[in-house]
């Protein structure tokens, strides 16, 4: 996120580790958007876990034969700042279609994020945006920060059962972000915003179309996400929940609300590495 009131970098267990500098003027080169946006942290109260080590989580999985996945962030690491390429075209588009200044347009942006749970609902719902032309424009980005994780595509192949993307993006995001990594064969299928009928998580319905669509028994499913409140609905629906948290002290743009919630009682698990809690519980 960008012009916020403090930049901070978050370690391991979720502590304050210094003040970055602000950059006042709106940036457009990639290394200078990224000093220009807010690195917070939350405030942890549970342990990460983080590397291969002996699990005795596994038995608290030995039933899932559904596995679901968030995509950014949760597929990729949050310090790729991936998503800040969609935020600020989100950004732009908003200035366009309301005539307002980026102050204002960024204003507007977060509140409806964080209100409705994406900016477009709440453009829809507020102002009547035509969600098409929004969506082809505002994930038009330069998808090459990704590269090939075969570890990761390996543990998510080693899991049993089916697996799922669940995103509030679009499914053409979703498989150009799969195709860097080299993950796409994996999955059975892409349930994004369309599939949901333009409803975003973590509103329930949207959980509740995926299950009835793909025949899912919510009992039985795992889901993977890096927004606590985006786990909710799904434990209340009986999934087992593992929130994915940035690693380390590594830089994070966002604000300090998306990364809170590791110690909320919806949230069964949490880890900042994958591909290694994927490992551990097949262990």
């Amino acid at each position: 996120m960008i012009r916020q009131r403090s930049n901070f970098l978050i370690d391991k267990n979720g502590n304050k580790e210094s003040n970055l500098p602000q950059q006042a003027a709106r940036p457009r080169e990639k290394s200078a958007r990224s000093s220009s946006k807010m690195a917070v942290k939350s405030t942890a109260k549970v342990s990460v876990e983080s590397g291969p080590k002996p699990s005795d989580k596994s038995a608290d999985f030995l039933h899932i034969n559904t596995w679901i996945f968030d995509l950014d962030n949760t597929l990729y690491p949050h310090h790729l700042n991936l998503w800040q390429q969609v935020d600020l075209r989100i950004r732009d588009y908003i200035v366009d279609f309301l005539k307002v200044t980026q102050e204002e347009a960024f204003r507007l942006q977060k509140d409806y994020y964080r209100r409705y749970g994406t900016t477009l609902r709440g453009l829809m719902e507020e102002h009547g945006l035509d969600p098409d032309k929004f969506l082809a424009m505002v994930h038009q980005i330069d998808h090459s920060p990704l590269t090939p994780n075969p570890a990761l595509g390996a543990a998510i192949a080693g899991l049993p059962g089916r697996k799922f993307i669940l995103t509030n993006g679009t499914r053409g995001h979703a498989d150009a972000v799969m195709e860097r990594i080299g993950i796409a064969e994996h999955f059975e299928d892409v349930f994004d915003i369309r599939a949901a009928e333009l409803e975003p998580k973590p509103r329930r319905v949207v959980y509740e179309r995926f299950l009835t669509r793909h025949r899912v028994e919510a009992a039985r499913a795992a889901i993977f996400e890096d927004l606590a409140r985006n786990l909710e609905v799904p434990h209340a629906l009986g999934m087992s929940t593992v929130l994915v948290v940035p690693q380390g002290a590594q830089i994070v743009l966002r604000e300090e609300w998306e990364l809170a919630g590791r110690d909320a009682t919806h949230v069964d698990h949490v880890t900042d590495d994958l591909t290694a809690f994927l490992r551990s519980i097949r262990a």
